[in-house]
């Protein structure tokens, strides 16, 4: 497996950062959905910061859901990641088709327009915690970095890239830079200089840099050090039995309306597309439990 994520500190603790390539997972997620190029950018921006903060979370049945509702002619995205480096994730609509924007890039940020992005975290207490902001700039990197200011105090950087051809997905991958709370002025300077001068995630990947050379070049003059590596996948865990689960939740009525239809029923699941068949023994079977 080609992608994964890397986990490091710089500046004697004061920076904690990660980097990760996510080419096959965003590849994967663009032949599940039929993803347009703009969705796949999309989705797959997504997808990859999911994978980074799915590492944030330290218990082994923790879930991150990070979900945007939004006005432009995406309608949404959601994506869901565990602390395994697992993600998963859809559009509500897969197919929007946009002209390049103004710098000739993919067009996300007028795919997604005004909205709101939630940051949602079960850590099997409760309630879920919910964090939520406004959409800046709909380009998520973006997003995400005045998340992590406004809802979780802990100033960041954020960049993904997503570089998508006739072919499929080029290139796809992320990081994630934070400041933690003792971080002298000195070193906020440096820092910010350096991501100011800094080229984009798409370029980085282009040029052939792993998550290590990513971290390297933004923080190689703070003496980075590497913490942890870890695998990252698209991975769904549906199965029959859930989605079975899900039919028995929906009421009574709408139950026997398909049950006396008599002809078995496909249905998907949303995150990866996987089609799963129940015929009217097994809906019985259903209706009755």
């Amino acid at each position: 497996m080609s992608d994964y994520i890397v986990r490091a500190t710089a500046a004697d603790s004061q920076i904690r950062a990660f980097a990760v390539n996510t080419k096959e997972m965003v590849e994967t997620a663009r032949i599940a959905h039929g993803t347009s190029p703009v969705m796949t950018a999309a989705l797959g921006r997504l997808l990859t910061a999911g994978a980074m903060m799915g590492t944030m979370m330290k218990g082994d049945k923790d879930v991150l859901t990070l979900q945007i509702h939004c006005s432009g002619p995406a309608k949404g995205l959601t994506v869901t990641a565990d602390s395994k480096g697992n993600v998963k994730g859809y559009a509500s609509n897969p197919v929007v088709d946009l002209p390049p924007n103004a710098k000739g890039k993919l067009d996300v940020g007028g795919a997604l327009d005004l909205g709101v992005l939630s940051v949602i975290k079960d850590m099997g207490l409760k309630e879920p915690y919910v964090g939520q902001c406004q959409l800046q700039t709909g380009e998520i990197a973006e997003d995400l970095t005045y998340y992590f200011a406004t809802s979780e105090q802990v100033p960041s950087a954020v960049g993904l890239g997503v570089l998508v051809d006739k072919d499929g997905v080029k290139q796809a991958g992320g990081f994630i830079i934070q400041l933690m709370p003792f971080t002298t002025d000195e070193v906020i300077d440096k820092l910010e200089k350096r991501i100011a001068e800094m080229d984009s995630v798409t370029g980085m990947l282009e040029r052939g840099l792993s998550p290590e050379g990513i971290l390297e070049e933004i923080l190689g003059d703070f003496g980075l050090e590497i913490t942890d590596t870890m695998d990252t996948q698209f991975y769904c865990d549906c199965g029959k039995e859930k989605v079975s689960r899900a039919l028995a939740s929906i009421n009574k009525k709408d139950l026997d309306d398909i049950i006396n239809d008599g002809e078995s029923i496909e249905v998907k699941c949303q995150f990866c597309n996987k089609a799963y068949t129940f015929d009217i023994d097994e809906l019985k079977e259903i209706r009755e439990s």
